[in-house]
């Protein structure tokens, strides 16, 4: 326990270094995380040893594990199922855009520019086909555009570009089967009852037992993700769908989600952001750059002439597009997923393995960070205690923090 306690402690001294370094910055926390990670690996690989970080930790894992699924979900709470269908045309459009323009593109540079196998080149193409939903959310969160209805279609667009990649990820590698029936069958009942037995359990017992639905929901969500995980798929698919469920929920009671955002962004996805920035082999990428530039300048560049065009017809403004663009053109929870299935299961060699997750990891930051030095649409982002609904303001339920039991 002493070795636990003292690489958490390690771990959170390097997260509150980011969060102090980031405000100083004024970039996203999600980012510096990141970046600490992949300094902080290589600094303790180079003068400690390998695995001097203790990364590949199985409690450690978990905790990161559980950032991600967390994060996932309140994502898909902070939907507004209104606002998602007033914009399913441009969401799907979107959506399928920046899935097939990167999948296409990475994996032809892959097989045709670096002569990787077929099985490779198509394990590119998945792993650098997605769009972070963990890093878009974050940032999404820091600006204050989740309460508007261009952050909330943002959101939105995400969800069908990952939903893309884990289908091309299920259908090219790992084919259908029962358990995959199983985990849709099962998937569909407790999604479809979820907001009946959350508001039975909300009337019942809220306010009077101690968070009693934080740990409803985090029964659901750590059930269906053993679920998915059985099936061959990921514990974050379920969980957005489980936010999305419940985004009438989240919506009534601010309070609650604030909570649980509290527990996620400030213990729960500092791992997360920082194991994926320590998995970055920098020696790896050093040797052989013109691989990492390549595949990052197919993932970005595919997504931006693709995605450009497609968002022209939604936005006018010259700085939402560029922003809604580059948001899109992130990558990071999906693309590290993908990558280790392609390792885990031999499609991919341990070399290009680390230039995948770096390129993923790369993605996550740099169009990140000239979105919001360059392209901030400063005119939508609302004044605190306020709540976006497209162009206008409307009042939110207020700032104060509720301190009652749920």
């Amino acid at each position: 326990m002493n070795d636990i306690f003292t690489t958490a402690a390690i771990w959170l001294s390097l997260a509150l270094f980011a969060t102090v370094l980031a405000y100083h910055l004024k970039v996203s926390i999600a980012l510096l995380e990141i970046c600490v990670g992949v300094a902080a690996g290589f600094v303790a690989e180079k003068y400690v040893g390998p695995g001097a970080l203790r990364s590949d930790e199985e409690w450690l894992r978990f905790v990161a594990a559980t950032g991600a699924v967390l994060l996932t979900f309140l994502a898909g709470a902070e939907l507004d199922p209104v606002v998602v269908r007033s914009k399913i045309k441009e969401v799907t459009i979107v959506g399928l855009v920046g899935f097939f323009a990167p999948f296409i593109g990475c994996a032809a540079v892959a097989r045709f520019a670096l002569g990787w196998s077929v099985q490779s080149s198509l394990l590119a193409g998945v792993a650098l086909s997605t769009t972070s939903m963990a890093v878009v959310y974050a940032v999404m969160l820091e600006t204050g555009f989740n309460r508007t209805e261009f952050g909330k279609g943002i959101l939105a667009s995400c969800f069908v570009n990952d939903l893309g990649t884990v289908i091309a990820l299920g259908l090219i590698f790992s084919p259908f089967t029962v358990k995959t029936l199983v985990f849709v069958a099962v998937s569909g009942v407790v999604l479809g009852s979820l907001p009946f037995t959350t508001g039975i359990i909300t009337r019942i017992y809220a306010h009077r037992t101690a968070a009693v639905r934080t740990k409803w929901v985090l029964l659901v969500l750590f059930g269906l993700g053993a679920l998915a995980l059985w099936s061959g798929s990921e514990a974050v698919l379920p969980a957005y769908l489980a936010g999305m469920a419940l985004a009438g929920t989240a919506a009534r009671d601010g309070f609650w989600v604030r909570r649980l955002r509290t527990l996620t962004i400030g213990f729960l996805t500092p791992f997360y952001f920082l194991r994926a920035g320590s998995l970055v082999s920098l020696p790896a990428v050093a040797a052989a750059p013109m691989v990492f530039i390549l595949l990052l300048a197919g993932k970005v560049g595919t997504k931006i002439f693709g995605l450009f065009p497609a968002i022209r017809p939604f936005r006018k403004d010259r700085n939402e597009r560029w922003y809604y663009t580059l948001m899109m053109s992130t990558g990071l929870t999906f693309g590290t997923i993908s990558a280790l299935f392609g390792y885990s299961h031999g499609i991919v060699t341990r070399e290009q393995y680390s230039f995948l997750v770096a390129t993923v990891i790369a993605s996550a930051v740099v169009p990140t960070m000239i979105a919001n030095f360059a392209f901030l649409p400063k005119h939508l982002i609302p004044a605190p205690g306020e709540s976006g609904t497209g162009d206008g303001i409307v009042s939110a339920n207020g700032n104060g923090e509720s301190f009652k039991d749920e």
